[in-house]
């Protein structure tokens, strides 16, 4: 009876309508026009926070104290709202919210691994701030969103208290009294009515306050994964336009953790102890590099890339790293004065002391991913998206990981996205939750830093910069091209 009214009311006014409530579905789409930097910091912006949401997804049991408090401090250091209440600035914040989102979708649209990714972490974004809401807004946003699930009357719940005391999770005679209860169509609760968690009459499931963010998540999900569908189809046109594409395809492949190319402790890594570290701390991917290169005595220039900046981002020094490629080189098929001609300005290179003289950075578990497939031959790549399952459990049992881990593994959620990451939590895992031998806290990207302080960003810096990135990187794999 009251829609034509409301959406007469969205007409004069939609930015006002569409951040009236704390959160939203994200149904329509950012209408106004803004300028490229404020384009590229919010999509920044909200990139670091779902990677924070899936570290601490990982680290800590979501929702609890820790994991609540944490993701509250990144909510008011990136500008995002954390806070139900409005606020002087909460407009703005709101603001960004719904336009950082939109761009995001452009992003990770784009390949079924990226969609994954980018739907889980919103879905646990969503359950935090959903969480957060007072009963009464929660109770708004499902009737803005068409939820049409009402609370039962007081005399409703006492007629039913026995039934909801004994079908419900954790719920006692004295907090049915003080919680609501929400009427739902059971066909929109499945999930609940599965695993028996709820109360079923005549068609309809009971459910108790703290569990009718299951069936909000299911409709958020249902409609994340229908929109970004959507806007998949739409990527042609978004890629016509030279000024979106590079910096769209880089934030797909975007790190931004900390930095491992910035080397406090060159030095410390001596050649003597690769072999040992790489059995004890290396992740998959470098393990299997290393035993190649040991096998082969050669690795193709995709390999050699990947490899190469992770013995450098964990310490090995540019005379350490000649050395160690030199006399693993010459153990096959090619000779020492081959070795300088072909192979050691690449590697001069990539430590920033030949051609642009750039620090190049070890590549994180994203661009190993999505940049460079491996093909026969090659040796580089994530064993566990590029391997075939078989092969990847051949090699973990070579590796003696038990049959329980490796059923673990395909099934893991991991907070690691950076090999040398890896290499830093193993080696404080086996030196007793500390650092040994060396200085290893990364600083974060200077880049990523100039990119979080607002519009006025320097174009310059490499995040604000993708096709300066691309073009740095094509010209370092010129230089590792096989002779």
């Amino acid at each position: 009876m009251q829609f034509p009214s409301r959406r007469r009311k969205q007409t004069s006014n939609p930015q006002t309508e569409l951040y009236a409530h704390p959160l939203q579905f994200y149904g329509e789409p950012p209408l106004e026009n803004m300028s490229l930097a404020e384009f590229e910091t919010f999509a920044v912006d909200r990139l670091k926070l779902l990677k924070t949401v899936e570290n601490l997804g990982v680290s800590y049991v979501k929702l609890s104290e820790p994991y609540a408090k944490k993701l509250e401090s990144e909510f008011k250091n990136l500008s995002f709202p954390y806070r139900p209440e409005s606020g002087p600035n909460e407009y703005d914040k709101r603001r960004k919210d719904h336009i950082s989102h939109f761009i995001l979708r452009l992003a990770y649209c784009q390949t079924e691994d990226l969609r994954r990714w980018f739907i889980q972490q919103e879905v646990d974004l969503f359950r935090y701030r959903f969480n957060d809401l007072p009963a009464k807004q929660k109770l708004e946003f499902l009737h803005r969103n068409n939820l049409q699930y009402d609370t039962i009357s007081v005399e409703e719940k006492k007629s039913l208290l026995d039934k909801l005391v004994n079908s419900s999770y954790a719920v006692s005679g004295i907090t049915v009294e003080d919680q609501d209860f929400y009427k739902v169509p059971f066909q929109d609760a499945l999930d609940l009515v599965r695993t028996r968690k709820v109360y079923l009459k005549a068609g309809y499931v009971y459910i108790p306050h703290q569990d009718i963010v299951t069936i909000v998540l299911n409709d958020f999900r249902t409609r994340l994964s229908k929109a970004l569908a959507l806007t998949a189809r739409s990527l042609p046109a978004v890629h016509s336009d030279e000024r979106l594409q590079p910096l769209l395809n880089h934030l797909s492949h975007a790190y931004v953790g900390q930095d491992y190319s910035i080397q406090k402790n060159v030095g410390k890594i001596s050649l003597e102890q690769i072999d040992s570290l790489s059995g004890k701390s290396f992740p998959l991917c470098m393990r299997q590099l290393h035993q190649s290169l040991r096998e082969n005595h050669h690795l193709r220039h995709g390999g050699r890339m990947q490899y190469g900046l992770f013995l450098k981002g964990i310490g090995l020094s540019l005379e350490q790293a000649l050395q160690f490629w030199r006399s693993e080189f010459i153990r096959g098929k090619v000779d020492a004065d081959k070795f300088d001609k072909a192979y050691a300005y690449g590697i001069r290179h990539m430590f920033g002391k030949e051609g642009k003289r750039a620090d190049y950075t070890p590549y994180s578990c994203m661009k190993v991913i999505l940049s460079n497939a491996p093909s026969q031959g090659d040796h580089h790549g994530c064993p566990f998206r590029h391997s075939d399952p078989e092969l990847l459990k051949q090699k973990l049992q070579f590796y003696k990981v038990s049959p329980s881990g490796i059923s673990q593994v395909g099934d893991a959620n991991f907070s690691l996205n950076h090999p040398n990451q890896y290499f830093i939590e193993s080696q404080r895992v086996l030196g007793g939750g500390k650092d040994i031998k060396r200085e290893m806290d990364a600083p974060q990207r200077p880049q990523e830093i100039t990119a979080a302080k607002g519009n006025n960003a320097p174009r310059e810096a490499a995040t604000n910069d993708p096709q300066g990135l691309a073009d740095m990187t094509e010209d370092l794999d010129s230089f590792f091209q096989d002779a």
